[in-house]
């Protein structure tokens, strides 16, 4: 039984999860104190640094409430001790600093 009830459980928290638009949303749902000045020049970074923690859960299961607040717990604060540029968290800033990936696929053949 208390399985089911732990399914329920976090298939309502992905209804919720859902309706939330923002850094702040976020932020605010999961209870973590923030500094606003952080989280307005850093808020798209923080959401997808979460997405990206959120990708090492185990994938035979949908993340737990306090997995999710861990994750975001940990986006969060990366941006409190560095910033955007140093975090590279988008394509666009590893390319101007030189990162770049090759998909596998793209290895071994010639151009014609």
């Amino acid at each position: 039984m208390a399985t089911v009830s732990a399914d329920v459980e976090t298939a309502d928290l992905e209804d919720e999860v859902a309706d939330l638009e923002s850094a702040e949303d976020f932020l605010n749902y999961f209870m973590i104190t923030f500094d606003p000045a952080v989280v307005h020049v850093n808020r798209l970074h923080i959401l997808q640094r979460f997405h990206d923690y959120l990708e090492f859960c185990p994938e035979t299961r949908r993340p737990t409430r306090a997995e999710y607040r861990a994750c975001l717990a940990m986006a969060y604060e990366d941006f409190v001790k560095s910033d955007a540029i140093s975090e590279k968290v988008f394509k666009v800033l590893k390319r101007a600093s030189g990162i770049t990936t090759i998909p596998v696929s793209a290895i071994g053949h010639a151009r014609r």
